[in-house]
């Protein structure tokens, strides 16, 4: 299997700590941070070669990287390793015996095929050696006898359907150091210690990749451990927490967990360094939150017979009761001198945006300005239209048509021409423009704004605290902020990713919005996909309207499209582009004479604006896109989807993506095609989309299917996520426990000052290379 995570490291060239003071530099908020060891560059302890090695190959730098590189499995004696659960194209370390040995001479070259099958008593694998002479042959065939267990380590292979590890890593039982390998050379299977020493109680198996076995890991690991005393390793869990749970210290656990002396220690052990991992975390989420508590923003009211209470007045519709609630939060929430820092998910339309217009209008009332984040060109070119129209003359301020009480809505984006960007940029920084729309154009130094008070960014996920943070510090005062999301996250993660804010969670739909039935087709099957097509042209000729949503473009190489990899990993399949599909829809005959037109996020914006307009308009009857229609884009006519490639996409994103249908009177229908049989698991995961429209439920399903790695924010980000044990989808109640506990001592020491050994993990996890994840809230 892959390596685990690294864990922080000091910067290039500085050294670790002075020993044995457990004190260290401070950290950003000012408290003593102490790091004893752990921050020690692994080159003191193991050497510089094989410290050169564990970071070259798993990113392993300091004593802390390789204590926090955890063994993924255990085998204790006599307990070979399941070899039917292995997988094509996973790295792994197995334990087995050797069945059977053969050899035969190659035919086209010099040197020997050795055909060897290991076994676990129930399942066979074969592996395959190619030694390149005779002094390899006989060295391999002394290593390869007969019932002798064996630690194999490579990448699973398959050959005419059997699964296969060709020319593993191998450290055999009773070899010892300085043992040449199968090719004659002193390799790194030779640098493992014996493992006899192992079989003789638990042998701990860590995750590794090619050229970095297992049994060097653990060798470095063993090496560590001889030389560290308890002042080396700071305990981060408070006296309070430690008695309360019963957890042993760390340096303790530690040993426990990579060398058990009797079964089942390490499972105690692994129990106190997850809830650790929680901890720290919620530590920091804490600090985050109380830190938002001390700043003082500007109360925002709004007024008796203003913007607010005219809209509410000449608002169509009733709203909800969610959407009430939620309001009555948010109203409450900007009424204080406290800034609000609040997270809003919702449902595919459940009305968040009406939410968020009327908080906005609650500013513009008590004089301020609110401004509008959102992720892509075409998202805020529909935010801006859409808020206009439900503004109608209330957006109208200083023209002939527009109320007595009323403001303008400004617009800005990166692709502006000079005199729509002029007019926008003055409207904003004079406070003509109450409400101010934009992409990351907001957040160029020459936009100002004139009383800022409230930020709302939409589709939170996809952008940094950085870029978030830009858009505050245009404020006089600490403005409120307001993050949207229409992703339902499930508890656990809103604990983790986004443990800073508070939550409101936006149920039930708008009257009027129709139900939408999905319905998983194989494209092998000739007659559904002939009926899938026949049933959009049935939509077009009732007057409505259909999206096909493609993964690529159509100049990208296999597999590099907009959509999520799925749960599978990659292959090497050409996914369906916008080309390729416009070309195919004009020659299906039952869709001759439809009107098409293509949307990707590579047209230039005024071509895209011009499709959204006249895909609005009624214009078209069948819109081929990217995902750039994913969010945001309301066309209520439009009631069926074709999702091309749907095994690509993750569970959340074709749960997002038919959320663009049956937003009308109509009933919506989506279609999620696939080349896939009936049996594969990305197959399952499209009939789990296709049986429920609650997101929330779905919201788990992905999370258990992608793991909180990619929901963390870990494959965004291209780093991987620094929980190490800590599994969000099981440990919902190890977070719950550790989020109390964390508020009990933040409560009384905010800055950590009184836990130098805390503040040192906190550091540590925020650390570049981990702090992605939390970058969210």
């Amino acid at each position: 299997m892959a390596g685990g995570p690294a864990a922080g490291r000091p910067a290039p060239g500085r050294p670790g700590p002075a020993l044995p003071t457990p004190r260290g530099p401070e950290d950003a908020g000012g408290a003593p941070v102490a790091t004893g060891r752990m921050a020690e560059p692994l080159a003191r302890s193991v050497g510089a070669p094989t410290a050169e090695a564990l970071g070259g190959h798993l990113g392993l730098e300091t004593v802390g990287d390789l204590l926090r590189h955890y063994p993924r499995d255990y085998r204790r004696r006599g307990q070979l390793t399941d070899l039917s659960g292995l997988e094509v194209g996973e790295h792994v370390t197995v334990l087995a015996r050797v069945a059977s040995v053969r050899h035969r001479p190659m035919k086209q070259r010099h040197g020997f095929v050795v055909d060897v099958v290991v076994t676990d008593g129930a399942t066979k694998v074969p592996l395959t050696f190619f030694p390149r002479h005779k002094g390899a042959l006989a060295h391999l065939q002394r290593e390869m006898v007969v019932g002798r267990p064996g630690l194999f380590s490579g990448k699973v292979g398959a050959y005419r359907g059997v699964l296969q590890l060709v020319h593993p890593e191998h450290h055999m039982s009773g070899s010892r150091d300085g043992d040449p390998g199968a090719d004659g050379t002193d390799d790194l299977a030779a640098e493992g210690a014996a493992m006899d020493d192992f079989l003789t109680g638990v042998l701990p198996i860590y995750p590794a990749t090619q050229g970095m076995q297992s049994w060097t890991v653990a060798k470095a690991v063993h090496l560590v451990l001889d030389t560290l005393r308890e002042e080396d390793v700071p305990e981060p869990l408070p006296d309070m927490v430690l008695a309360r749970h019963g957890f042993p210290g760390l340096l303790d656990a530690l040993r426990a967990a990579h060398r058990p002396g009797h079964p089942g220690q390490e499972e105690q052990a692994l129990e106190r360094l997850r809830y650790e991992e929680a901890f720290v975390l919620q530590a920091e989420l804490a600090r985050r939150r109380l830190r938002t508590g001390t700043q003082t923003a500007v109360p925002r009211r709004p007024v008796d017979g203003g913007l607010l209470a005219a809209f509410d007045q000449q608002l169509p519709f009733a709203l909800t009761d969610g959407q009430r609630e939620v309001g009555q939060e948010i109203a409450a929430d900007l009424a204080r001198t406290a800034p609000m820092h609040r997270l809003l998910q919702g449902e595919v339309g459940s009305g968040k945006t009406v939410v968020a217009l009327r908080a906005m209008l609650a500013v513009v009332d008590a004089g301020g300005q609110a401004a509008l984040l959102a992720p892509t060109e075409v998202l805020a070119v529909q935010h801006h239209r859409s808020l206009t129209a439900m503004l109608g003359d209330l957006a109208g301020a200083g023209t002939l048509g527009g109320a007595d009480v009323a403001t303008r809505v400004a617009l800005l984006t990166g692709s502006q021409g000079a005199r729509a960007r002029r007019e926008a940029l003055l409207q904003a920084a004079s406070g003509e423009a109450g409400i101010v729309v934009g992409t990351h154009a907001l957040l160029q130094d020459a936009v100002q704004l004139a009383d800022l008070g409230l930020v709302v960014v939409d589709e939170q996920h996809r952008f940094g605290v950085e870029q978030r943070d830009a858009l505050r510090a245009k404020a006089s005062a600490v403005p409120h902020l307001l993050v949207m999301t229409a992703t339902p996250i499930p508890r656990t993660v809103a604990m983790t990713s986004f443990g800073d804010l508070e939550t409101s969670v936006l149920r039930g739909l708008p009257a009027g919005r129709s139900p939408i039935a999905s319905h998983a087709v194989n494209a092998g099957n000739a007659a559904w996909v002939a009926r899938m097509w026949q049933r959009v042209r049935e939509e077009v000729e009732a007057g409505r309207q259909a999206y096909v949503v493609c993964p690529t473009i159509g100049d990208e190489a296999p597999g590099d499209g907009g959509g999520d990899r799925g749960a599978d990993g990659p292959d090497d399949r050409v996914l369906v582009s916008t080309v390729a599909v416009e070309a195919l829809l004009a020659e299906e005959p039952s869709l001759a004479g439809v009107r098409r037109a293509v949307l990707h996020g590579r047209m230039p914006p005024e071509a895209k604006d011009a499709v959204m307009r006249a895909f609005a308009a009624g214009e078209v009857d069948v819109l081929v896109a990217t995902t750039v229609v994913e969010v945001g884009v309301d066309v209520p006519n439009a009631t069926c989807m074709v999702v091309m490639d749907a095994d690509r996409f993750g569970i959340s994103q074709l749960h997002q993506l038919r959320g663009r249908v049956g937003r009308g009177r109509h009933p919506g229908t989506c279609f999620l095609l696939t080349p896939l049989p009936g049996d594969a698991p990305a197959v399952t995961r499209l009939m789990s989309v296709a049986a429920t429209t609650d997101g929330f439920a779905l919201a788990e399903l992905d999370l258990e299917t992608r793991g909180e790695g990619d929901v963390l924010g870990a494959r965004q980000s291209g780093a991987r996520s620094s929980l190490r044990l800590l599994r969000v989808v099981r440990d919902g109640h190890v977070i719950a426990d550790a989020r109390e506990d964390a508020a009990e001592v933040l409560a009384v020491d905010p800055e950590l000052r009184r836990h130098p050994a805390l503040a040192g993990a906190v550091t540590e996890l925020l650390r570049p290379q981990h702090g992605q994840f939390l970058e969210r809230g």
